[in-house]
């Protein structure tokens, strides 16, 4: 392995974590923890697993030697803080809500009449995540940031498209059809408010104020503008 405090640990931890989220996407591995585990075992295995390597990846960015690409202006650290707020909304609400399609607690309990904020997206964990690092490729401009940053933006670009392909193809055409009836279409935002409840979005921002305080602690840097 590459010595800490150089690009190559950055990559290697980086490359860890692409291919942890891989592997663990994949059918048969899933199902074959899933048997061992349970659902709810393989879900939160696979949460602390990745907010595990996450943190590594991070720690590794910030280890990283400095390489200036672009200096950041002012109006820059708005982006991550506009998109924040979006993006915790829609981790919470994905995490909490019944999902067949995608990153979440399963599909049980799911009701296709009343799908909540997959009326907006049947991938808000993953939208989240390219909120959250989009929203922080813009005041970052040194290179360790974009290694970080850019590529879990493609990849949250991509999954979705992804997601979509492989859930289709195990659900089968009829099944996803009929599941995935109300996630198509315009949104129909009262019906999806009504779903979510208050404490969703409450604590959506719940968790932009927590990280808010962490930041300093972990990052070494105010996300306040």
């Amino acid at each position: 392995m590459a010595p800490t405090g150089s690009f190559g640990h950055l990559v290697f931890a980086l490359v860890v974590f692409l291919a942890a989220h891989s592997a663990f996407t994949q059918p048969p591995l899933r199902r074959h923890v899933e048997a061992r585990c349970g659902k709810i075992g393989f879900q939160l295995g696979y949460s602390l697993l990745s907010a595990v390597l996450l943190a590594w990846v991070v720690a590794a960015a910030l280890d990283s030697p400095t390489v200036v690409l672009w200096e950041q202006q002012p109006w820059m650290r708005w982006a991550p803080s506009l998109a924040m707020p979006v993006a915790c909304v829609l981790w919470v609400a994905g995490l909490t809500t019944p999902n067949p399609f995608s990153i979440g607690p399963g599909n049980r309990g799911f009701d296709p009449a009343h799908p909540g904020v997959l009326r907006l997206t049947r991938h808000p964990v993953v939208w989240g995540l390219a909120l959250w690092s989009g929203g922080h490729v813009i005041p970052n401009g040194h290179l360790a940031g974009l290694v970080l940053f850019v590529p879990l933006l493609i990849l949250s670009l991509l999954g979705p498209r992804i997601l979509d392909g492989r859930r289709r193809r195990s659900l089968g055409e009829a099944e996803w059809r009929w599941l995935a009836a109300a996630t198509a279409g315009p949104v129909a935002w009262g019906a999806m408010m009504a779903e979510l409840g208050p404490w969703r979005p409450l604590g959506g921002l719940a968790l932009v104020l927590a990280l808010m305080a962490l930041h300093p602690l972990v990052i070494g840097l105010s996300p306040i503008p």
